[in-house]
C-alpha cells in the first residue's frame, strides 16, 4: 500500500477540520477518499467543495465500495465504538475523535474487537503531539521530577457561550452527547492528566448541571483523586468562566512542576524533599531549589495533522501510535467515575462499575426535558481545541 485512502464519517465541525488538510495534501501518503454524513445538506456541501471526493450517502456504502482503506470518525460521541467495531470489523483501520465513547461498556467493547484485529486503531487525542506536553511526559517517565505527591490541574478556560450548545439538537444533552464539558471539553486534559500522572484508585466529584448555561449536563466540575501509591490530584473545570486558567501544577520528591502558558517552570530540589525531610537537623529548612525553565522543543505544526500523519505512518510503517485508539478508555473512566460520584454522592472505585453507571445514564436520559433546537449548524472549530 502506497497510499492510504482514507474516508471520513462526520462531516461537521471536526470533520470538515480533517477534510481541509487531507484535500490539501498536508499528510503525506494520505489521500482524501470519501465522505460520508447523514445530514443531506452536509453532503451537498461536501459534493460542491470537493467535486473529486466520492460521497456516499451511508457507511455501509462507504466501507463496502473499496475506494478506502481506512476512516476516521467524527461523529456525535455515542456513536464513535459502534461506527469503529463496524469498520474494522469490514477491514478497514481506523482513527476516531475524542472521547472514545460515553461509557466504558461500549468503550471496552470497541477495544476488545480492535485487539483481536490486525489493523491500526487510532485516537485522536492531538495534544499529545504538543512539544510541551511530550517534554513533561519525558521529564516525569525519566524520574527527573521524582516521584508524584500531589497533582493540581485547573482547565477552566473552555469557555462556551449558550449559542455554542444551542448550534446542535445533540449538544450538552444525556441522550446525544453523554455528558457536558467532561465528555466534550476535557477528554483531552482526562488524558493528558492520567497520561502524566497515572490512573487513581478512586475519586469523589462535584459536578454542577447547567450552572452557567441553559443545558442539562455538567459545566462545572470539582474532583479529588487518590492514587494506590498515597499521592493525590485535584481537578477542576467549567465552561463558564472567562477568562479562565489552564494551569497544571505537580508536586513531586524533586521539587514542584508547573505547566502553565505552554512553558514548563521546574523548581527543581538539590537533594529528595523526602530525604530533606528526614535528614534536615533545623527543624525550619528548606531544601535549596533551583528555578529552571524547561524548554519543550519546537512544536511539529497543526495537532490534529501531526496525529493523522502518525496514524499513516504506522499503518505504513509500523511506527508506533503516539495515541493509540485503547488508551481513549482512560478518559472515559475518569469522566464516568467524575459523574457517577456526583450521582451518587459518594466516592467511585475505578475501574468504573460498567453497568451501574450505564443504568444511571439510561435514567437520566429517560427523564430528560431536552428539546431539539431547530436550525442547527455546523459551527467553525479551529483554534477551538
Amino acid at each position: 500500500m502506497g497510499v492510504v485512502r482514507i474516508g471520513i464519517i462526520g462531516l461537521g465541525g471536526m470533520g470538515s477540520s480533517h477534510a481541509r488538510y487531507l484535500s490539501a495534501g498536508d499528510v503525506a501518503d494520505a489521500q482524501l477518499a470519501g465522505i460520508t454524513d447523514l445530514s443531506e445538506a452536509r453532503r451537498s456541501w461536501a459534493a460542491s467543495t470537493y467535486p473529486d471526493v466520492p460521497l456516499f450517502e451511508s457507511v455501509e456504502a462507504m466501507l463496502n465500495s473499496g475506494s478506502v482503506d481506512a476512516v476516521i470518525i467524527a461523529t456525535p460521541h455515542y456513536f464513535h465504538p459502534p461506527l469503529a467495531i463496524q469498520a474494522m470489523e469490514a477491514g478497514h483501520h481506523v482513527l476516531i475523535e475524542k472521547p472514545a465513547g460515553v461509557y466504558t461498556r461500549q468503550v471496552r467493547e470497541m477495544n476488545d474487537v480492535a485487539a483481536n484485529s490486525d489493523r491500526v486503531f487510532g485516537m485522536m487525542l492531538n495534544q499529545r503531539s504538543r512539544a510541551v506536553h511530550q517534554k513533561l511526559k519525558q521529564m516525569i517517565d525519566s524520574g527527573e521530577v521524582g516521584d508524584i505527591k500531589r497533582s493540581v490541574y485547573i482547565i477552566t478556560d473552555w469557555f462556551r457561550a449558550q449559542s455554542y450548545y444551542d448550534s446542535g439538537g445533540w449538544r450538552a444533552t444525556w441522550a446525544g452527547e453523554g455528558g457536558g464539558v467532561l465528555a466534550n471539553q476535557c477528554p483531552h486534559n482526562l488524558d493528558l492528566w492520567q497520561w502524566f500522572c497515572g490512573m487513581p484508585k478512586r475519586i469523589r466529584a462535584f459536578c454542577s448541571f447547567g450552572k452557567y448555561h441553559n443545558i442539562e449536563v455538567e459545566d462545572d466540575v470539582t474532583a479529588y483523586a487518590e492514587y494506590e501509591n498515597g499521592s493525590t490530584g485535584v481537578f477542576l473545570t467549567s465552561t463558564g468562566e472567562a477568562p479562565g486558567t489552564n494551569r497544571l501544577e505537580i508536586a513531586a520528591d524533586r521539587g514542584k512542576v508547573i505547566l502553565e502558558n505552554e512553558k514548563i517552570t521546574f523548581w527543581r530540589s538539590e537533594q529528595p524533599v523526602s530525604q530533606f525531610c528526614r535528614e534536615y537537623p533545623g527543624g525550619f529548612g528548606r531544601p535549596d531549589m533551583w528555578k529552571c525553565e524547561i524548554p519543550p522543543g519546537r512544536d511539529a505544526g497543526q495537532e490534529h495533522v501531526e496525529i493523522t500523519r502518525n496514524w499513516v505512518a504506522a499503518i505504513l510503517e509500523g511506527t508506533p501510535l503516539l495515541a493509540p485508539g485503547s488508551d481513549g478508555i482512560n478518559a472515559v473512566e475518569l469522566f464516568n467515575a467524575m459523574l457517577l460520584s456526583t450521582w451518587t454522592d459518594d466516592w467511585v472505585d475505578l475501574p468504573v462499575d460498567a453497568d451501574v453507571y450505564y443504568e444511571q445514564l439510561q435514567e437520566r436520559i429517560k427523564s430528560s426535558k431536552a428539546k431539539k433546537i431547530a436550525g442547527a449548524k455546523t459551527l467553525d472549530v479551529t483554534g477551538t481545541f
